[in-house]
């Protein structure tokens, strides 16, 4: 198996959450790609999104996904990282690939005010479009795809660990 474990999903799919339970239990470090981004631009997402727009945002998303160096690491890259074809072409090569799934409703209940949680909408796109564009990239790069549905954030990791643990059986 990979030394890596990347998280995608749409937000408020639990990749920083889940990542961070799965990494303690695994004795992985946890990587925040968000956390990072600023940390290497020395500035906030929303400063990045404002001055460069979406693009210029994507761009720097994809550059940064693209050059990460880690090792036995939980990987929480922000949702819109599946338009970056290098960041997943890399994140594949060093990590399996896990698709927090969750369904639209469950998605809207959890986001509430979309800009408080700091998801940037292209003008005149909807949750629900955003939804359904990113839907078929992330179970196209998902090597694992995990269904939340009706699971906490504990059930999730539990249910991650045994898929994680039997392919690792099967490798051997």
């Amino acid at each position: 198996m990979k030394s890596n474990i990347t998280m995608i999903g749409m937000p408020s799919s639990g990749k920083s959450t889940i990542g961070v339970l799965l990494a303690k239990r695994l004795g992985y470090s946890f990587v925040d790609v968000d956390i990072v981004i600023q940390e290497k631009e020395g500035r906030l997402l929303k400063e990045i999104i404002s001055t460069e727009g979406m693009d210029g945002f994507l761009a720097v998303e994809n550059r940064v996904n693209a050059g990460l160096d880690v090792k036995k690491s939980v990987i929480a890259p922000g949702g819109s990282v599946i338009y970056g074809a290098e960041a997943m072409e890399h994140l594949k090569e060093i990590s399996e690939v896990v698709y927090l799934k969750m369904s639209y409703e469950e998605m809207e209940k959890r986001i509430g005010n979309v800009v408080d949680r700091g998801v940037a909408l292209k003008d005149g796109m909807t949750l629900r479009d955003l939804y359904n564009e990113r839907v078929p990239y992330y179970e196209k790069y998902a090597d694992i795809v995990i269904d939340e549905e009706g699971m906490t954030p504990g059930d999730t990791v539990d249910a991650l660990r045994e898929i994680l643990e039997e392919k690792i059986r099967l490798e051997q």
